[in-house]
């Protein structure tokens, strides 16, 4: 699977884990270079607290496109650490 966002690909893998229709991306397969933290915080009351980041390409930002969960839940232990996407980022295989 392949994470898109202006025309850049910003993550690949071959092992995403899909939860609620998300693909969720292992952090290492993330390139570095187009991911910034942000002090963006939610919560899900069954995966926990999710943590954001900002995507920077080619100039643009798409600000908190991007969410992992540092320490999940019990119930969401497969997608700890894992990065999902949103805000336009198109993923496609």
């Amino acid at each position: 699977m392949k994470a898109i966002w202006n025309n850049q690909v910003i993550a690949e893998s071959e092992d995403t884990i899909v939860v609620e229709n998300n693909h969720y991306f292992p952090h290492n397969t993330l390139k570095k270079e187009f991911f910034k933290p942000s002090r963006q915080k939610s919560t899900c009351p069954w995966k926990g607290e999710a943590s954001y980041y900002s995507i920077s390409v080619n100039g643009k930002e798409n600000t908190d496109a991007a969410w992992f969960y540092p320490n999940t839940k019990n119930k969401a232990k497969n997608i700890e650490n894992r990065v999902a996407f949103w805000k336009g980022v198109s993923i496609i295989e």
